[in-house]
């Protein structure tokens, strides 16, 4: 807190860095426990430090390995080969991220807003943009949210993290560069997902790469993406869904943005199957974000060349 007071923990509550026991971990990710073991022991994924009575505790880095080996896994991979491709992404366990997400998580728990938007600076200024975001905001924020499922933090933690990254994404984005590229991007959710703070932060990397951004947010209508697409003559949509049960009505506001003529773009846990994707419009962006904007510009370039032509730039 700005005082330099601390909010007294419970026995219930997280100790910073001291990570999730293996059950919390197995029920949240869907993952049985003896499958996370046998992971670990067959694989090395992943290598979890331990309390000092022995039981394994899971931090944000473990947490993604265990994520990106389950879903490699529900793609069809064999496991030996999702762990290669596992340990060639993660972050090394105690690498440079994680101080930088353990002095996110603090201040999140003492409600220190300013301290959370204060670690976000400092990673701006040590990683860039994009590793700010990629490598310490949406890890620290996915373990509050695990955190908050588990009961192991309030909703007050979560709202004001959240808070305190979009007042530092919305800093970030009114001292960056100005639009440059010729296409409007319209950034949305479907129509029956609510969470956006992975969509704004879509928005800043790619304003950071020259893109005028429109951002539609949560629970977006069907008919109301293509209104957009027409009002703002929008060349690009990127559709989030991650709900299973919300994909339908994604796909369906997808397909209206692609009959305007936009370049589709969507992802999001809804569509991490390959099952999933079979029918839908557009181009897949995967999980990574810095991958995902590196994706539409490479894509969008590649239209302009085909084309032979530049779109106007909407502001001239």
């Amino acid at each position: 807190m700005s005082d330099g007071s601390r909010v007294r923990r419970t026995a219930d509550e997280p100790e910073v860095g001291a990570g999730l026991p293996i059950q919390t971990v197995s029920r949240l990710l869907e993952i049985p426990a003896p499958t996370i073991r046998s992971w670990e022991r067959r694989y090395g994924i992943p290598m979890t430090p331990r309390s000092n009575g022995g039981h394994r505790r899971y931090q944000a880095d473990e947490l993604s390995a265990l994520r990106l080996m389950r879903d490699e896994i529900a793609r069809g991979r064999r496991a030996a080969d999702a762990a290669a491709i596992v340990r060639a992404g993660a972050p090394a366990s105690g690498g440079e991220y994680r101080p930088m997400i353990d002095a996110f998580l603090a201040a999140a728990h003492d409600l220190d807003a300013a301290g959370v938007r204060t670690v976000l600076e400092q990673a701006e200024q040590r990683l860039g943009v994009d590793d700010a975001i990629t490598e310490v905001l949406l890890p620290a924020m996915r373990m509050i949210g695990l955190w908050w499922q588990s009961g192991r933090c309030d909703v007050a933690h979560e709202h004001l993290a959240t808070e305190a990254s979009r007042a530092w994404m919305n800093k970030v984005l009114y001292l960056g560069p100005a639009p440059s590229q010729p296409e409007t991007v319209l950034l949305t959710c479907g129509p029956r997902d609510f969470h956006t703070l992975g969509l704004e932060a879509m928005g800043v990397l790619l304003a950071h790469r020259g893109f005028g951004c429109r951002l539609l947010g949560a629970r977006t209508p069907v008919r109301s993406v293509s209104l957009a697409v027409a009002g703002t003559d929008a060349a690009a949509v990127v559709m989030v869904s991650h709900l299973s049960s919300a994909r339908r009505a994604a796909v369906e506001a997808m397909v209206g943005a692609h009959q305007t003529g936009a370049q589709v773009f969507y992802g999001g846990n809804a569509f991490i199957s390959p099952r999933s994707r079979n029918g839908v419009p557009g181009v897949y962006l995967g999980e990574n974000l810095t991958v995902a904007a590196e994706t539409m510009t490479a894509t969008l370039a590649a239209g302009r060349e085909q084309s032979g032509s530049v779109p106007a730039h909407p502001d001239d």
